[in-house]
């Protein structure tokens, strides 16, 4: 489905903190990082090709540790508009086991003007034909 996009990353010693852990800020990043990629892969097949995406807001879930040499696969999708922001779901799965869950608010922003850009309530529709 074009609406989701995926990949699997294996856990390395630059991911962790002190603990020998996944950094709290390391997930951040991948949510970011996911995020950007997915709009790379659909944004020509929408109404915004020109535009870019910043994140506004962020909530993340930790429910299990994750260690070196762990693969995690990263799952992200974007949810319904909500006025002009724009959420999306990020999980990070090891095997069949959730281990963080992230709801990012973001907001699309004009390439020319640099500000904010109302966004279309059905936008998302423009995705489901991939």
């Amino acid at each position: 489905m074009y609406l989701i996009h995926s990949k699997i990353i294996e856990v390395d010693e630059e991911h962790l903190d002190e603990f020998n852990h996944v950094n709290n800020v390391q997930y951040v990043q991948w949510v970011e990082e996911i995020a950007k990629e997915h709009w790379e892969l659909v944004k020509a097949d929408t109404p915004y090709p020109n535009d870019f995406w910043v994140m506004a807001d962020h909530h993340i879930q930790y429910k299990k540790q994750v260690y070196k040499g762990d693969n995690l696969k990263i799952l992200t999708y974007p949810q319904n508009p909500e006025g002009i922001r724009q959420p999306r779901k990020v999980e990070f799965y090891r095997g069949d086991e959730l281990v963080a869950d992230s709801r990012t608010l973001w907001v699309l922003i004009d390439n020319k003007s640099k500000k904010i850009k109302r966004i279309a309530e059905n936008w998302l529709e423009t995705l489901n034909k991939g």
